[in-house]
């Protein structure tokens, strides 16, 4: 009787996770795989949600690595103010994290006056397009990230530092490569979840429009019908970082190099 119930219950959660998408692709896969041809509008946005999320995405893996392996090596002053600031994107309303955003960084704000001087507009950019998705996503990444350096024993760090290298050399050489698979599936969920990112994108740039704003767009301008085929190929996009994800947790799980 309990085996029943735990089945009865995973499939219920599993109908209402997959079902919906499943939907969206048979009403509209064949028709969205059709636009990526004749839709330029369509190609645009894909490119430029492609190109803003794996900048966010490099630049956050540059200045995360370093975090994550402070925090998993138990030496940042203040960890768990850290890590409560790190988590903090995640649990506000990310249309509230683009006000954030537009405070900190709007054209008003002395930070994104002096980025103006400099040529570089926030608002209405593609800049303010990674901003927001870095924003949002790269908690995902540090936490990721320190979870895979936490598993490389330190000991390996403390005998690279008695044949002379410092510890940030040692991380380097060492901890890194062990790592490298851990760090590279953190990589990719942050660069899908920037992907998939609207509301602090939508406050920040309506213009020029990445795919979920497109999306957003279509549908309240056109209805249901325009927006499926849309809708339908980002769904089968997406299952690239998905196919990726999955292959690298397996090798980690094995443990392969």
């Amino acid at each position: 009787m309990a085996t029943t119930l735990v089945v009865a219950a995973s499939a219920v959660l599993l109908a209402l996770l997959g079902v919906p998408v499943l939907l969206l692709v048979v009403r509209g896969g064949a028709a969205g795989l059709t636009l990526l041809g004749s839709d330029a509008e369509l190609r645009r946005s894909l490119l430029l949600t492609g190109a803003t999320a794996t900048a966010a995405t490099v630049v956050t893996v540059v200045l995360g690595t370093p975090l994550a392996w402070l925090l998993a090596r138990g030496r940042m002053p203040g960890a768990a103010v850290v890590s409560a600031v790190l988590d903090l994107p995640l649990l506000i309303p990310h249309p509230v994290a683009g006000i954030a955003l537009l405070l900190a960084f709007g054209r008003g704000s002395p930070a994104g006056g002096a980025l103006e001087r400099l040529g570089l507009a926030i608002v209405g950019s593609p800049l303010g397009i990674a901003l927001a998705m870095l924003f949002v996503s790269a908690p995902l990444f540090v936490s990721g990230a320190r979870e895979a350096i936490a598993r490389v024993d330190e000991r390996y760090e403390s005998v690279a530092r008695t044949l002379g290298d410092t510890p940030s050399r040692a991380a380097w050489r060492v901890t890194r490569p062990l790592a490298g698979r851990g760090l590279l599936a953190a990589a990719v969920v942050m660069w899908a979840r920037a992907v998939s990112e609207f509301g602090a994108v939508v406050i920040l740039t309506y213009n020029p429009k990445v795919v979920s704003v497109l999306s957003y767009d279509r549908f309240t301008s056109f209805g249901l019908g325009a927006v499926l085929p849309v809708a339908a190929v980002l769904v089968i996009l997406a299952l690239a970082p998905l196919v990726v994800l999955r292959s690298l947790k397996a090798q980690i799980a094995f443990g392969e190099p």
